[in-house]
């Protein structure tokens, strides 16, 4: 079923769902997953099959993508959203969508945070690194975004998570002198392919990164960019950090680029 071995497919239904998907009372009509799966979607209720259709349909999309193929199943897309529209009582559900002007904005939290990323730049160079990334905790936590501490795998150190809409993002957080460059991005990335498959990451560079590397990186990444004049322009024009999130996630989408600046993505 996809690319989902039975561990990612049970962490799949715990993460999205919190669901148990190995409850014998889901292998009624057999162990499968695909029967498991069939279980699932009979019994539940619709709000909960949508949920499961959605992030189902996200996670094969992202599986096509990586694979390269093309999509075995004719007219795919056309079927899902008139599975999604039967559930649903005849109208597609679809995910609310603000205008930055429409979102209630602390502009004192705002000029909170303004004072804080002032406060990293005064900062000696040998003590920006750790101050940064509590910079951004506090950022993340002041829009809802659920943000966790660093921490470290065996092997490898993540800068910190946070929760978007029901995806989790893990953080790469850099304060250099120099723009960040391929090796780093591809670094990164490769933390990202080690986790579940619908992972995904948030490199956040204040000084940028190099053209030559955004360009070798390449495009379909699970990985979004954002640079310190970017967290400028966000505060300096009171922005919620969701919406912009969620912005740079819908062109990464539909461009495949994993770095849109905020000013472009908030032009008109």
């Amino acid at each position: 079923m996809l690319d989902f071995s039975d561990t990612s497919f049970s962490d799949f239904f715990s993460s999205e769902l919190k669901v148990n998907i190995d409850d014998p009372k889901y292998a009624a009509n057999g162990g499968s997953k695909g029967k498991r799966l069939r279980y699932f979607l009979q019994t539940c209720d619709d709000a909960t099959a949508i949920r499961a259709l959605e992030a189902l349909w996200e996670h094969r999309s992202e599986y096509l993508a990586r694979s390269g193929g093309a999509d075995p199943v004719a007219n795919a897309e056309t079927r899902y959203q008139g599975l999604i529209n039967r559930l649903s009582g005849g109208a597609v559900p679809s995910r609310p969508s603000v205008s930055p002007q429409s979102v209630p904005v602390d502009r004192a939290a705002i000029a909170k945070i303004k004072a804080d990323l002032l406060q990293v730049t005064a900062l000696a160079p040998h003590a920006r690194g750790y101050a940064f990334e509590g910079f951004l905790k506090r950022l993340f936590d002041t829009f809802g975004l659920a943000a966790q501490e660093p921490f470290r795998l065996r092997g490898e150190q993540i800068d910190g998570s946070f929760q978007l809409g029901r995806e989790i993002y893990l953080l790469e957080a850099k304060w250099h002198g120099q723009p960040i460059g391929v090796a780093e991005l591809h670094t990164f990335h490769g933390k990202i392919e080690q986790k579940a498959a619908w992972t995904r990451g948030l490199f956040v560079s204040n000084s940028g990164f190099t053209e030559d590397g955004l360009a070798a990186f390449g495009r379909g990444k699970r990985v979004i960019c954002m640079d310190g004049l970017d967290l400028y322009e966000m505060l300096d024009r009171e922005l919620p950090l969701n919406q912009v999130l969620e912005r740079k996630v819908r062109r990464a989408a539909e461009t495949g680029a994993p770095f849109i600046r905020v000013r472009d993505l908030f032009s008109q």
